[in-house]
């Protein structure tokens, strides 16, 4: 009873009580002086004026304060989910603040999450204008090159068209990986599931990256014994999964490291795939945001690697489209884990 006795109506009953006693008061005076009084009358007379002033004050306060609060939501209303509703606003001037309260809570996580997605916009277009900004400038000097005369020598001409189809290549690379991740959020890159064995992806991958880990002196190692894994998924996207993780691995590990592949059992459905290095590691901070489109741990060295700069990326959009969930795991100066879970299948 007396949680629901609101302080609006605690406001309007002593008011009432005031303007009734008041009201009662003169007419007593005035009946005293006509020789008039009854009392059975006064108290009905009371009783009614604190009927009729409680309905009143009740009211016109509830209709002021809904008229006013109203204008401050239509003046944030653009950025508001949900209208305001009469009923939110009383003169219980607690439930009002809180309702206030709330409502400010809430436009402000959301204005602090438009300013991190505005950052986040702002740095992934700096990003992209930066990737696709270098070759473009490539190719273009040397085509310029070639045009105001270099193209004469046989030699130089051979050379300069060859490094110009490698700024090429490498734009398609972007354009192809942008295409890919975009399909993957809009839903009409189809993945097609199928039953096969990941330790033989796993082999083709290190068969396909041999020469590249060689130039650094990286060991490419398989801690998973040589009997069959039989998995359900893509496997031509899995294979790329793959291929993006050791690449990964590869160029950010250190000269004679290793970069090792393991199959462990997840659960009894699902089986885990750990891509693990000795090489330098990965900062807390720069975690959270490793799978983000063209981020960069390293802002400068990363790009003497070349790349799209969306391989984890791609990475992350395949495994979720397959429902799978990837895994970091990293010591600054000591190496990195990443790790991502598949469905357990059994041999057709």
């Amino acid at each position: 009873m007396a949680k629901g006795f609101r302080r609006s109506y605690r406001f309007a009953i002593k008011t009432s009580i005031y303007v009734s006693l008041f009201l009662t008061g003169i007419s007593a005076v005035f009946l005293i002086i006509h020789d008039a009084y009854s009392e059975w009358a006064l108290l009905l007379y009371g009783f009614s004026c604190f009927i009729f002033s409680f309905l009143i004050i009740q009211y016109r306060v509830e209709a002021f304060i809904y008229k006013k609060i109203k204008k401050i939501y239509e003046n944030v209303s653009m950025l508001s989910a949900t209208p305001l509703n009469p009923e939110q606003v009383t003169t219980d001037m607690t439930s009002l603040s809180q309702e206030v309260q709330k409502f400010a809570e809430g436009k402000k996580l959301e204005i602090e999450a438009l300013k991190v997605r505005d950052s986040y916009r702002k740095e992934f277009m700096g990003n992209i204008s930066h990737e696709l900004k270098t070759p473009l400038f490539t190719v273009q000097g040397y085509i310029e090159t070639l045009l105001d005369g270099a193209m004469k020598d046989k030699n130089v001409r051979k050379q300069y068209l060859s490094r110009a189809a490698k700024g090429v290549e490498r734009l398609v690379y972007i354009v192809q990986d942008l295409d890919m991740i975009t399909k993957l959020e809009t839903g009409e890159l189809s993945l097609k599931p199928e039953v096969f064995n990941i330790v033989e992806v796993v082999q083709n991958v290190f068969d396909l990256l041999e020469m590249k880990a060689a130039k650094k002196n990286i060991t490419l190692t398989f801690e998973t014994p040589y009997a069959p894994v039989w998995v359900k998924a893509d496997k031509e996207r899995i294979q790329q999964v793959m291929t993006n993780l050791i690449v990964n691995s590869i160029k950010y590990g250190k000269n004679d490291g290793t970069t090792e592949v393991s199959i462990e059992d997840h659960s009894k459905k699902k089986i885990i795939i750990r891509v693990s290095d000795n090489g330098e590691g990965i900062q807390k901070e720069h975690i959270p945001r490793l799978f983000e489109r063209f981020y960069r741990v390293d802002k400068s060295g990363s790009r003497k690697e070349g790349g799209s700069g969306l391989g984890l990326a791609i990475v992350k959009h395949l495994l979720e489209a397959h429902k799978e969930r990837i895994f970091v795991e990293s010591t600054y100066g000591m190496g990195s884990e990443f790790s991502f879970t598949l469905k357990k299948a059994k041999k057709l």
